[in-house]
């Protein structure tokens, strides 16, 4: 490991707003669990969360547009959380947290409903039929975040793949989603807000090489289908020759 990501590693150890547990305590009794807002925020405010925030650019941005919430930014990755969290620190923005964990522990994070929102951020698509489970719009995630959003809590998909966005779109019809905004074009768009409006690194990169893009909201319905939607779901996203 180089002396620069050493050196990352030891300042974020000293950050009290960026929390690192262990595999050991995020999957045994996390004490923050049910007492984000509370212990963490010492603030009632909505708890806005980002997942695979990166470098956290969204979960900053976010804050300084809409103060009067609060943003947790989460990503396995340290080296990544470092910059939003100097940017945080240095900017004084006491409503910014991040959490450096695995998306598919959020249960043992979070309590039922504590989360008011979630934002998806330019995810990994996962393009590969055999990786569709790991497409953080799939069910099986879906199904998680259901346990820790607040019923009514919007989920909000920003993405320059075509792909994910069609596939979250099947999806979306599949399991009967409640759609609040949809565009697959959306700086050309009506319904650009301010948050809409932010732009990260990673989106001028445009490694899609779509040059557009596409952005769903929504909200979760009681029950997310079953085991028979989601064998209906891998065969409507079967490529030609495709076998298990």
């Amino acid at each position: 490991m180089g002396k620069g990501k050493l050196e990352k590693f030891a300042q974020l150890d000293a950050m009290p707003h960026v929390v690192q547990p262990s595999k050991e305590e995020i999957l045994g009794t996390f004490r923050l669990r049910g007492q984000w807002k509370s212990d963490f925020f010492k603030s009632d405010r909505p708890l806005v969360v980002e997942l695979g925030c990166g470098r956290g650019e969204y979960t900053v941005a976010l804050a300084r547009r809409e103060p009067d919430k609060s943003y947790l930014g989460i990503d396995i990755k340290g080296a990544r959380i470092w910059k939003g969290a100097k940017e945080a620190q240095a900017e004084g923005l006491a409503q910014v947290g991040f959490l450096r964990t695995r998306i598919e522990w959020l249960e043992h994070a979070f309590a039922p409903g504590e989360i008011d929102e979630l934002w998806i951020t330019f995810p990994d698509p996962q393009l590969r039929w055999s990786k569709l489970k790991k497409r953080l719009t799939h069910p099986k995630f879906l199904r998680l975040y259901q346990q820790i959003l607040k019923p009514g809590g919007k989920i909000h998909l920003k993405t320059d793949s075509p792909d994910l966005y069609v596939f979250t779109k099947q999806v979306v019809e599949l399991y009967q989603l409640i759609v609040h905004a949809d565009t697959a074009d959306l700086y050309n768009s009506s319904i650009l807000s301010p948050a809409l409006q932010i732009k990260t690194h990673y989106e001028s990169l445009d490694i899609a090489g779509s040059s557009r893009i596409h952005y769903l909201c929504f909200t979760l319905p009681e029950q997310i289908g079953n085991q028979d939607l989601d064998s209906l779901l891998k065969e409507k996203c079967r490529p030609d020759g495709a076998v298990d």
